[in-house]
């Protein structure tokens, strides 16, 4: 092979460069006379990848730097793809690329992005291992990367050789969270690029400590040391809309108290269903109805799992925790609730918590009772104590406060309850997505909760009863799908939980709340506590010292979720400031208005937190509060 050597054109390069035109031409020479007609790592040389917008120039007119990855490449292909076909080692590996180009590896579109066909010949392979998780009626998984021949000898070229790769490979991975700054980290005076995000700069990272970046690192340090449960870079790449842009920014999403995203497996899911299953339920003989009824039931079996139900007959599908304390006030709640009997609610409740229980005192004329919280956010259970009493007929708490993130002790609670003869009812809606729930641990007599709160589709929850009580109750709403028989004269309903679905129900959904379930069991529930708990504490450390910020709600015991109000700006602007760089929060009363004026504000801005977010989100999130602080300090 031969290749002609470039030529220096000076008058149309003053600062003496070689002709970047020429250079072009002869890498695409060079990689067209490879063996077998391939270039390194399995492309196609094409008119295509030749123009995917991997450009050798900028604006500017200076030139990029051009990777040349060799015939060690296929060394660095892990066990799965990303959607994108960069392989997750190389988005570990990798961390300093140039900006338009770490776009492109963490599958974020540029106007004129790179475009990567494939690295490996994965024959259609999935980008994630989660892939349905094993359900019967998804499609088949191959995560099995065909092997990619060398091309050529990388030490010819002056690259690392395969032994060299493999070294560097063998030691511990870095995390994209590693790095104080995109810029450099220095290791025995010798640079060495920082796995932070490009955007991120030292100067700019908040850290409540005059800008102490070496506290910053030593808290960081702190935080990765414990361990993260598992790979979060493949954990996004599961989440397709992470990768979305909001005013020229990778997406930061700080509004999981409010709804959370659905990994790829949910979506397919529901898909596979519509294109494959899609069918009424219970009423037919042929083949679609069975699998669409076979896949409904899954679901609920997979619930009753998830929350530790005896059976999952104890198990009713409802559209969401709305519907689902409505359901229980106005059936359980009619039936057994009178004049003069009491309610009782605690101070954090969500509204959905509060007023359908009003609406149920109000038409028997019972009272409305509320346990206190302290100036922390959390229930005084001695206080909740002096409540209760004979005419106490259900208790209904929240396990974790939407608003402020406390975390009830509900057990006692619950326990509490039971020792004064009242029925009890736990809004799991907030603790669902971040904390083992066993509703027979707990005692429960009503556990609910909602599917979009768990990565699963709006418009599905669920109702936990006892079978025991659920028997008992009559039914809320009439119609077919939950009869045994009708006549003129009367109506035999089925039992529990057919008694209370009438009609057609939302059977996608409910199928892709299973598929959610099989997610989060997979990543491990216990994984997920461990990571968002270090995650917050991550979060709160900063926050708390800027000034002018005011934390509402500082239990002890909090799941995700960072309440706050910033001096000189309305929760508003302040959430404005946030979505101008691409961060979403929550800013407002969160249906939750009690609990708030309890703490004399009539709003907050509320970041809340999930697995899938990062310390640099974080690190994001504090740096625009700092730029606002400064501002009107």
């Amino acid at each position: 092979m031969t290749i002609q050597t470039p030529i220096n054109n000076t008058a149309n390069n003053p600062a003496g460069f070689p002709d970047v035109g020429e250079l072009s031409r002869l890498a695409s020479q060079f990689f067209a006379t490879l063996p077998n007609g391939k270039t390194a790592g399995g492309f196609e040389p094409s008119e295509k990848t030749a123009n995917s917008g991997f450009n050798t120039v900028e604006s500017s007119g200076s030139p990029q730097n051009l990777i040349l990855a060799g015939g060690s490449l296929p060394s660095l292909i892990p066990n799965a793809v990303a959607p994108n076909g960069v392989p997750d080692t190389v988005l570990q590996s990798a961390t300093g690329f140039e900006p338009k180009f770490s776009n492109v590896l963490l599958g974020v579109p540029e106007a004129q992005g790179l475009e990567v066909s494939s690295l490996t010949e994965t024959s259609g392979a999935p980008s994630t291992p989660y892939y349905f998780l094993g359900e019967a009626s998804g499609a088949p998984v191959n995560t099995q990367a065909a092997p990619v021949q060398d091309e050529f000898n990388a030490q010819s070229f002056g690259l690392p050789s395969d032994d060299d790769l493999r070294s560097l490979l063998a030691q511990p991975s870095r995390n994209p969270s590693d790095g104080v700054s995109a810029q450099s980290a220095k290791k025995d005076n010798v640079a060495v690029p920082s796995a932070g995000y490009y955007f991120l700069e030292s100067a700019n990272l908040g850290n409540g400590i005059d800008g102490d970046v070496h506290a910053q690192s030593a808290q960081k340090e702190k935080y990765q040391n414990r361990g993260i449960p598992f790979d979060i870079n493949a954990i996004r790449r599961d989440f397709p809309i992470l990768q979305e842009r909001v005013n020229g920014k990778q997406l930061v999403w700080f509004d999981n108290a409010a709804t959370t995203h659905k990994p790829q497996s949910v979506i397919d899911r529901i898909a596979y269903f519509y294109a494959h299953e899609n069918s009424n339920i219970h009423r037919a003989a042929h083949e679609l109805a069975a699998r669409a009824t076979d896949a409904y039931e899954s679901a609920r079996n997979k619930v009753a799992k998830f929350i530790g139900a005896s059976s999952p007959d104890e198990v009713i599908f409802v559209r969401g925790a709305t519907e689902a304390i409505n359901l229980v006030a106005k059936t359980w709640g009619v039936q057994n609730v009178g004049k003069d009997d009491e309610i009782i609610v605690s101070n954090l409740e969500h509204h959905a918590n509060i007023v359908p229980w009003q609406q149920l005192a109000q038409q028997v004329g019972a009272k409305i009772r509320v346990i206190p919280v302290d100036d922390t956010g959390q229930v005084i259970l001695s206080e909740y104590a002096k409540l209760l009493n004979p005419r106490t007929k259900i208790v209904a708490v929240t396990q974790v406060s939407n608003a402020l993130g406390t975390v009830t002790p509900i057990q006692e609670i619950v326990a509490l309850a039971h020792a004064a003869g009242a029925k009890a009812l736990v809004d799991g809606a907030q603790s669902v997505s971040h904390m083992r729930v066993n509703v027979q641990a707990i005692d429960a007599d009503f556990f609910v909760f909602s599917g979009h709160k768990v990565f699963a589709p709006t418009g599905i929850g669920v109702v936990y009863g006892k079978r025991t009580i659920l028997e008992n109750m009559n039914p809320w709403q009439g119609g077919g799908n939950m009869i045994a028989d009708v006549t003129f004269e009367k109506t035999i309903f089925q039992p529990p939980p057919n008694r209370f679905e009438a009609g057609t129900g939302n059977i996608a959904d409910a199928v892709g709340l299973g598929a959610a379930i099989d997610y989060v069991e997979h990543v491990g529930i216990e994984n997920i506590a461990q990571y968002e708990h270090d995650l917050l504490e991550y979060a709160t450390y900063y926050l708390k010292p800027i000034k002018g910020v005011r934390l509402i709600g500082t239990a002890a015991h909090k799941a995700s979720v960072l309440s706050f109000v910033l001096a000189g700006y309305s929760t508003e602007e302040v959430g404005k400031a946030l979505n101008e760089e691409g961060i979403a929060v929550r800013s407002g009363h969160h249906c939750a208005q009690p609990i708030l004026r309890r703490f004399g504000v009539e709003a907050t801005v509320r970041p809340s937190l999930a697995f899938y977010n990062t310390c640099e989100e974080v690190d994001r999130f504090i740096a625009v509060i700092h730029r606002l602080s400064a501002q009107r300090s």
